[in-house]
């Protein structure tokens, strides 16, 4: 007799989702990556590595383990992805000195990565003037297929980029539950990413900061969630 059993959905039904950009085809990963399929590309924004060292070198103390975790999620996106190019967007070090704090075994982890794919670091304001030393290329912007990538955005009618540096984050009530998460925000001819790194703060999408980059008028919103990536309609937004 036949075992009739009800859909349900999978545990990685929604690790992943589609992200167009200007008709190019992009995966938003929940881990807040971006893989450019055609390209073979992981694209991550504002790592922000060994912030809290930095903290702790001013007197306020967090747990020293910020960089590896970044680095461990970023190596299993690339796992995940089989990517065989990194694109960092900018601010991979929370300020200049950082690469000097990098504990040895999280330069090892790097290189490795390094070791499998090209990297392009995208300079931010807050990295130091030059990276080479770690491997990799340093770039002020990249342009690949008519997408530029930068660390800025630029002004409100730019279209073609992938950007980072604002941190968005979606605030969202739904049926009595508020939640804030870190997002993906974009409009189908510009994207800025969340924020890769563990102790990278976040920006409410709601913020006059995006109101001219992103405008409600077709503004997309990918949230990134404890099991997953989820497209939110506009609607559900709350300002902070």
């Amino acid at each position: 007799m036949l075992q009739l059993k009800p859909d349900r959905l999978g545990h990685d039904d929604f690790v992943e989702q589609p992200i167009v950009v200007c008709g190019k085809v992009f995966r938003g990963d929940m881990s807040g990556a971006l893989f450019w399929p055609a390209e073979r590309a992981l694209i991550v924004a504002d790592l922000h590595l060994e912030k809290g060292s930095s903290f702790a070198a001013k007197g306020q103390m967090l747990p020293p383990y910020d960089t590896r975790d970044t680095l461990e999620r970023l190596a299993h996106a690339i796992d995940r992805y089989q990517a065989e190019t990194v694109i960092a967007l900018g601010d991979s070090f929370h300020d200049a000195s950082g690469p000097e704090r990098m504990h040895a075994d999280d330069l090892a982890l790097l290189r490795m990565m390094q070791d499998h794919c090209e990297w392009i670091w995208i300079t931010g304001n807050h990295d130091p003037a030059e990276t080479g030393h770690l491997g990799g290329h340093v770039r002020q912007e990249l342009t690949v297929e008519g997408l530029t990538f930068r660390h800025l955005p630029g002004p409100g009618h730019t279209t073609h980029e992938i950007a980072g540096h604002l941190h968005p984050a979606a605030k969202v009530s739904l049926n009595g539950l508020t939640l804030r998460r870190p997002c993906f925000v974009g409009n189908g001819l510009r994207l800025v990413l969340p924020a890769f790194g563990a102790y990278a703060g976040g920006l409410n999408v709601l913020d006059d900061a995006f109101a001219s980059i992103v405008p409600a008028d077709g503004l997309a919103i990918w949230l990134l969630g404890q099991e997953g990536l989820y497209p939110v309609a506009p609607r559900l937004l709350r300002g902070d």
